[in-house]
């Protein structure tokens, strides 16, 4: 979730240091650098995790430009599984009483609905900001990889509804809807509800953030977390406007957090593309940098600020903790070791004990042997793919793999090396939202669900949304009573295409699609049936992170408000994703489940689970994509045709092969 004010900085602030220029470089290897590497995702080890050491240094030199700025501010940082390591909070933060954090994503128009202007306390007992904090803290380590190292300010830039944000007539950000993944409803991120285990990945309290404020933390080449920070005005937006250079307090003070742990240089965002568009990193840099960060002074416990506890997240007695080295079995993701996916370098998910947590498995209609199928060529064309947004040019795609049952149960999720975290939890987002979309009573399950409680800012109840007023507008967009209860296969591109605020997408004259919120409710923190379907699981967790008796279960959708159980089968146990990666999988043209595909570019997203049923079908004899007649693409509402999946050119490292799904 996301949006955000502009500070200009102090003068004082902007004084250039030439030695602070791009961190500490190679005169301080062992806390890390931002000199160019030659990692491409092989470079984590045993040894790649953040000490206590280094968290405690990170955090002292995020204090020192506080300090520099003269503004209050609250810093969590993370490792790279989303355990979170600290929350410091500055104690000049409650100098004038308790704040609050505001959620908004546009402080000019007042938007109407879903997480908008919602108002999270921040006292000694509550922690609105080192919930913003910590979310920010996530998402820079969720979204980096060896291959990219990417900022909540590029998270901003690609989920708003157009890319670039505020070039009219364009579609919407190619990762359109990530902000609501890795939930606290989920059924697949884990809480820290026992302190002990740092098994990821770990769930956020906000969802990903898009907030600038959030900088990834990197030691020799390999990414080891993030550091997230709020501060003066306590804020939670976005930038809605990245035609012009902001100088955002949140951001340098994580970006000061960072020197010494900086990204390397040739694997920021600000060298990758998208649409040929560059991506942005940080509208500062090191030498906006106060010189007291080289030398941060140790901090004094209840005299500089407090450790803030967060329930089921950080215990504030912990102080400052030490990272899981990623890719080990403590992190929770480690190597398949060649055991269930020969020669496809696979990692897959363990629990404390070592143990696989998503092995294939039998579901109502796939058996396990077609389930480890589709997984494996799912990875062999990732192997051969060429990324879209990782560094060095001519990496393969680092992607996760999840498939699922048809009523939604986790059957087999593995991933390829250095793939982002953030995708584990949106493959399966994008199985389960591909798998309901298509079947029969997709219409009927979303109309029986509980309405959505909105509430006022100060959290008090407001007005109710039915979500079958959702299933309403796909039978007025395309005349057909029968929609959502006929059958047509929905890749997570067709669903897409109907979530936008502009139908079709990118042209602005034009009202929103059925599953989007209208002109004046829409906004990254409402975005229409995505948001509402999890809404009340959302905010029935922050309500018990600020003090409510209970935590909501597992399960994203079905929820009442305020409630502990949900009503709903978990068939979107964690929510549903709107942007493109996934397809059902049929047995003739029986529905007998869905994959979802996240990593390194929506297009090879597409390509490698439509490819991948493609293939194991081929070997098998007994699946298949879905047959052409009734796929999504043959659905042109008002004359505008949505779209199934849609493939890359020439999309494979060392082969001229095009049009690689053309015919399947």
């Amino acid at each position: 979730m996301i949006v955000r004010k502009r500070h200009l900085l102090v003068l004082g602030a902007l004084l250039a240091l030439a030695a602070c220029k791009g961190g500490r470089n190679d005169q301080d290897g062992a806390r890390g650098s931002n000199a160019n590497t030659q990692c491409d995702g092989s470079c984590a080890s045993a040894t790649s995790f953040l000490s206590s050491n280094d968290v405690e240094l990170i955090v002292r030199q995020a204090v020192a430009q506080a300090r520099a700025l003269n503004v209050p501010a609250t810093i969590a940082v993370a490792d790279r599984s989303g355990n979170i390591l600290t929350v410091f909070r500055m104690a000049n933060v409650l100098a004038n009483g308790d704040r609050k954090l505001t959620l908004i994503s546009n402080q000019d128009t007042v938007i109407s609905g879903g997480l908008e202007r919602l108002e999270l306390p921040i006292s000694a007992s509550a922690g609105g900001d080192a919930l913003a904090a910590m979310a920010k803290a996530i998402t820079a380590a969720y979204l980096s990889s060896e291959g990219n190292g990417f900022s909540t300010r590029v998270a901003s830039q690609i989920v708003q509804e157009h890319f670039n944000p505020g070039e009219f007539n364009q579609p919407s950000g190619p990762l359109f809807g990530v902000q609501f993944s890795q939930l606290p409803c989920s059924d697949f991120v884990l809480d820290a509800s026992d302190p002990t285990l740092l098994i990821g990945p770990k769930r956020s309290p906000l969802g990903l953030s898009a907030d600038p404020g959030g900088i990834p933390i990197y030691k020799f080449g390999t990414p080891v977390g993030g550091i997230g920070v709020i501060s003066d005005d306590f804020i939670y937006g976005i930038d809605r406007n990245i035609s012009n250079v902001d100088f955002d307090s949140d951001e340098l003070i994580a970006l000061a957090g960072s020197f010494g742990f900086a990204v390397p240089a040739n694997r920021q965002a600000d060298r990758i593309t998208v649409d040929g568009k560059t991506l942005r990193f940080a509208d500062v840099d090191f030498s906006a940098i106060d010189p007291s960060v080289q030398n941060a002074p140790a901090l004094i416990v209840n005299t500089d600020g407090n450790f803030i506890g967060v329930k089921d997240y950080y215990d504030a007695n912990d102080g400052y903790r030490a990272g899981q080295a990623f890719g080990q079995p403590g992190s929770g993701i480690r190597s398949d070791n060649n055991v269930r996916f020969p020669n496809r370098d696979a990692f897959v998910f363990v629990d404390e004990n070592n143990i696989e947590r998503f092995p294939p498995t039998a579901g109502s209609q796939l058996s396990a042997v077609e389930v480890q199928e589709i997984i494996d060529q799912a990875l062999a064309v990732a192997n051969r793919a060429r990324a879209q947004i990782r560094q060095p040019l001519g990496s393969a795609a680092r992607v996760t793999i999840s498939v699922v049952d048809t009523d939604g149960a986790i059957l087999g999720i593995a991933r390829t090396r250095d793939a982002p975290v953030f995708g584990a939890d949106v493959s399966l987002q994008k199985a389960r939202t591909a798998t309901l979309f298509s079947s029969t009573d997709a219409a009927s399950f979303i109309t029986a669900l509980p309405d959505v409680q909105y509430l006022t800012p100060a959290l008090a109840a407001a007005n109710t949304i039915t979500l079958g007023d959702y299933v309403q507008n796909v039978i007025n967009l395309t005349g057909d009573a029968t929609a959502l209860s006929n059958g047509i296969a929905f890749a997570d591109r067709s669903g897409g295409n109907l979530s936008r605020p502009h139908f079709p997408d990118g042209i602005d004259a034009n009202g929103p699609g059925p599953f989007s919120k209208p002109a004046g409710e829409w906004s990254p923190f409402s975005t229409g049936l995505q948001l509402d379907l999890s809404f009340n699981g959302i905010v029935s967790h922050l309500l018990y992170l600020m003090g409510g008796a209970q935590d909501v279960e597992k399960n994203c959708v079905g929820q009442a408000f305020a409630g502990t159980t949900s009503s709903a089968a978990p068939r979107l146990a964690n929510g549903i994703q709107i942007f493109p990666g996934s397809v059902p999988i049929y047995r003739g043209d029986q529905l007998i489940g869905g994959i979802g595909v996240s990593g390194d570019g929506v297009d090879q997203d597409d390509m490698i689970a439509f490819l991948g049923v493609h293939q194991a079908g081929e070997i098998l004899g007994t699946l298949n994509n879905a047959p052409k007649e009734i796929r999504a693409d043959q659905l042109a509402p008002r004359g505008q045709r949505l779209r199934y999946i849609s493939c890359p050119q020439s999309p494979f490292n060392n082969s001229d092969e095009q049009n690689v799904c053309a015919g399947k």
